[in-house]
This record gives C-alpha cells, structure tokens and sequence, in this order.
C-alpha cells in the first residue's frame, strides 16, 4: 500500500476519487524506467540510499514526483528485500571496533591498523576472509538506508501499474470508518475465502442474506465509536484486494477526510463494484483447507458408490449475523441431502466455537465427523443436544464410516 503523502484523489460531490493510471505507453514507459533502475540495484547489490539517490536524479524537475515516487514505494515495499550485510552483526562489530579504537590515539594510521587487526581476527574466528572495507561499511550496516538490496521480484509495468491504481484505491479506505459490501450469486469457496480474510484483519462485521439471494455484509469498528483512527482503515483497505476475488460485489464506504487546509467535507463516500477494473494481487484459495478433507474426497471418489460429494456449497446464516459452512454436501439420486463437517483440529476454542454454530444451526441433515484424537470433554464441549448426526473417526475419515450412517 502507499503511505498517505502519495495518495492522489479529487472530490466529485460527496464522491471521493482516487487517481488512476491508464494502462497507455507513456505510463507502461515510466513503469519500465523505474522497475530498470531496481533491476540494475540488485544485479550492483547496491545499498538502498545509492538506490534512492538514482531514483531522485531520475525524478529531476518532474512534475509528477508523487507518481514516481508512488510507483517506487510499491517497488521497494512489495517487490524488494533490504538486508543487512556485515562481517558481524553490526552492534557487536561495533563493540569490538570501537573497543580497539579506545586503546590508541585517534589517527589515520592508528585507524587503519586497528581496523586490519579486527579484520585479521574476524578472519580467524568466521574461517573466511573479512576485509578491512567489509568491516567500515558493516559498521552502520542496521542503519535503513546502508541496507542492501538482496532480492528484487521483477514485475512486468503491467503489474506496476496495477498494483498502483489498486494502492490507490486501498488508501481512500484508510479513513473509513464503516463499509457495507453487497454479494449476490458468487461460488461458495469465493465467499468462505472473503470471510476468511474478514476474520484474518481483524475486522468487526455483521452478516446478513443467503446463498440464493445473496449475502450483505457490514463491517465496523472503532473508529466508528470512538475517535477516528487509520489502523482500522488499514485493515479495511487490506480487505480490498480480497473482494477482487469474489464474483459480483458492490462496496460503500463512509470516510472521515483528513483536513488539511480549508473548507473540506465532514463526511465522504467510497464506492466499487466487481466491474471496477482493480486487480487482486492475493491468490485464491486452497481447494481444501486440510488434509483430512482432501483425503476424504480422494477417497469419496473411488468409494463413494450412487451418494456424490459436492464441495461447499451451503453457506448456513446463525443466529447474530454469523455463517457456518459446511465442507461436503452428500447427495443421492432418491433426493436425499446431508452437510458434512469434518472436525479434526484440537483448540479449545475453536472446538467450542464450532459446536456452538452446529447447535445454532438447526439443520437437521447436518453430519458431524469428530476425530477421536480430540479432548472434547477438556474443551467444555458436550455433544447432547448437538442436534446432528456423529461419526467418530480414528487417523484419516473413510466414506463408508458416513455412508453406514446415512443408509
């Protein structure tokens, strides 16, 4: 993401606008210079403010610094390692270093020989050779700007280009302080992997819909009841690239603008939809979110006789705005339908929290497959009442264990 100086936006009303780059020749041009100038650094291994100094010479009296400088940022951020490299770790070197020095009167000779007696013993010690060079530099090694640039992931200017635009459109998003997304008709692994992501930021939402009518969630937090703050809004804008995953979508966003000068709105709007054109740099998710899982539908599909598996395809709405979604479906020719959950992790709270929804979910096709390797009774967790089928399995879940218990 870019840090709040490079954020480039205009007003339309109540509307706020985020900057956008097109994808034309000129800007493809700017995106493969400054990409050029981060390959040449760290085919040189070059030290980061030798990086930075390139960058401004290339800037000159351009108008348009702030592009660059954005489209630089990204680079450095998402695109590059810095590391330290020192003979030493540089606190340490500089005890020793520094520990030489305060035998002798300060002078270059005394300088020079104190510093070739570090480097004789450092020799000695790593069973390498350590110059006299290696040691002057990796003194101030840990400093930001003396770190060395090691790995560089050259994108294409495309990716540049996009990656911006979508940077862009996240920074916006660092002052909301609520957001409403609206889901309608999207596979059910799209949605399970965007309410992942609600839960990995973080983010304080409430669920409402259905798979057929489709899901609207809102997202709020304490910006929203106490004083506006941009870590939320971080976490909102982390959430962005994970909508571009899902279908069909549309995204309101409250802001509170950053008053800088002037007349300026108190409140301001924020709006997306699946057609919007930004590009998701996160990867969509695993098939199977365990092993246990995709051990059982290998085996299902050897074993599973007339009964097929269908793979998440009930998204279940719970009692306060919560969803449960079961891994498999069953399904028979006659009609018949059963949910398969398969519990298989040990956490304590986590084991409480599912049961809880199992309970809240008043399905009464619902089957339940518990590892026997599980202390469910050290977890609080009583299965009377539980409302749905159980199984109990040892190692892997076989079909036949859940076919027995349905037929």
């Amino acid at each position: 993401m870019l840090p709040s100086e490079y954020l480039m936006y205009k007003y339309k009303g109540e509307e706020i606008q985020p900057k956008r780059l097109p994808l034309d020749k000129a800007n493809l041009e700017l995106a493969t210079q400054i990409i050029a100038v981060f390959q040449n650094a760290f085919d040189s291994r070059v030290a980061r403010w030798v990086l930075d100094e390139v960058l401004s010479a290339l800037e000159g009296d351009d108008t348009g610094y702030r592009v660059r400088r954005g489209l630089a940022h990204i680079l450095s951020s998402d695109y590059s390692t810095f590391d330290i490299v020192s003979p030493l770790e540089p606190a340490l070197l500089r005890e020793r270093v520094f520990s030489a020095a305060a035998s002798s009167v300060a002078s270059r000779d005394s300088k020079n020989a104190k510093l070739e007696s570090v480097a004789r013993e450092l020799s000695a010690t790593l069973e390498k050779e350590v110059s006299t060079e290696a040691i002057e530099y990796g003194l101030y090694a840990d400093l930001i700007e003396n770190r060395i640039l090691t790995g560089f992931e050259t994108p294409s200017p495309q990716q540049l280009l996009e990656r911006y635009n979508l940077a862009q459109a996240q920074g916006v998003l660092y002052r909301a302080f609520d957001l409403k997304l609206s889901m309608y008709r999207n596979t059910q692994a799209e949605y399970k992997q965007l309410f992942k992501y609600l839960k990995l930021f973080g983010l304080m939402h409430y669920i409402e819909g259905d798979a057929e009518i489709g899901f609207t969630v809102t997202v709020d937090g304490p910006s929203s009841l106490f004083k506006p703050s941009t870590r939320y809004g971080l976490a909102m804008a982390k959430l962005l690239p994970a909508l571009l995953l899902v279908s069909k979508w549309t995204l309101e966003a409250s802001l509170r603008p950053k008053r800088d000068y002037g007349e300026q709105l108190e409140l301001a709007k924020f709006s997306l939809d699946a057609g919007c054109g930004l590009v998701s740099h996160y990867k969509k998710g695993e098939l199977f979110d365990s092993v246990l899982e995709e051990q059982f539908a290998d085996k299902f599909e050897k074993g599973g006789g007339e009964w097929t598996l269908e793979r998440e395809v009930d998204l279940l709405p719970l009692p306060g705005g919560g969803l449960m979604i079961p891994d498999f479906r069953l399904v028979h020719p006659d009609g018949r339908s059963y949910l398969l959950e398969i519990v298989g992790y040990w956490r304590p709270d986590y084991l409480r929290k599912k049961f809880s929804q199992i309970r809240n979910s008043g399905r009464d096709d619902l089957v339940v497959a518990v590892s026997e390797r599980l202390n469910l009774e050290g977890a609080g967790v009583k299965l009377e009442g539980v409302g749905a089928k159980v199984v109990w399995f040892k190692g892997s879940l076989l079909p036949k264990q859940v076919l027995e218990l349905l037929n």
